[in-house]
């Protein structure tokens, strides 16, 4: 499988928690979006509460109902 997340060696202990984050949900998507990443700073590696959350992709074709109806199968 290929990573097409960026590689991320910031120590945990200085990432963002995402329940601190906070975004207008009034603002155009672009701006939601924007605002998000500023907020998040990397949104592929962040905290919520005590757990580190990486996410990664591959190139499946699937999508993630997909794979989840796999693992539930």
């Amino acid at each position: 499988m290929r990573n097409s997340a960026p590689h991320n060696t910031a120590p945990c202990n200085s990432l963002v928690d995402i329940r601190t984050v906070s975004v207008n949900k009034a603002l155009p998507r672009e701006a939601r979006i924007a605002e998000f990443v500023k907020q998040i700073g990397n949104p592929y590696k962040f905290k919520c509460g005590k757990f580190t959350v990486t996410a990664k992709y591959a190139d499946t074709g699937l999508t993630l109902e997909d794979c989840l109806m796999q693992m539930v199968n």
